[in-house]
């Protein structure tokens, strides 16, 4: 393994923790949200005043779907790198192993050309969310860095897939 794959090895691991971080924030978020509500229910059946200046957390719904995305972008280089995704692979196994090695760089080299293609439109359409000005409606919150986020890990996953290739391909040479 070189050094640029063991780079490309670290960011995907630093990305899946964070997208570890966000489900935690996410979970949080929501736990701390659903209380409020309940405080502010409490307040308004029995007037409590120890309560009275509790209420929910504004933005929550958005939040938890920015963290979302997060989550789900961040985390899809780990489960290429991991080998996570669902594999039909029932008849592939009764192949001998060279034929294995081709059909994994076909599918992989296809995988690599759809992640580049999402890489590719997620940084044009960031751009343009970024020009234009999009934001979310309740916290006023950007989009584009989220959509540079999916972007990022696109580009990762395009990473994983061309050393997975890469390692193939050499697997087919030698034999």
């Amino acid at each position: 393994m070189n050094t640029f794959e063991r780079t490309s090895r670290r960011l995907v691991e630093v990305m899946y923790y964070i997208a570890g971080a966000a489900i935690t924030v996410m979970m949080l978020l929501t736990c701390a949200d659903v209380i409020l509500r309940f405080c502010t229910t409490l307040y308004v059946k029995f007037e409590w005043d120890v309560i009275a200046s509790l209420r929910p957390i504004p933005g929550t719904y958005e939040m938890v779907c920015l963290l979302g995305v997060v989550a789900a972008a961040f985390a899809m280089a780990h489960t290429s790198l991991q080998a996570g995704h669902v594999a039909v692979n029932f008849v592939v196994r009764l192949l001998s192993e060279k034929t294995q090695a081709i059909f994994e760089i076909v599918t992989g080299s296809i995988g690599f050309i759809f992640f580049a293609i999402v890489c590719w439109q997620s940084v044009e359409y960031a751009l343009r969310a970024k020009a234009w000005g999009e934001v979310s409606m309740t916290l006023q919150l950007p989009y584009y860095p989220f959509i540079l986020g999916i972007a990022l890990s696109a580009f990762t996953v395009c990473l994983v897939l061309f050393f997975a290739v890469a390692n193939e391909c050499a697997k087919v040479l030698k034999k």
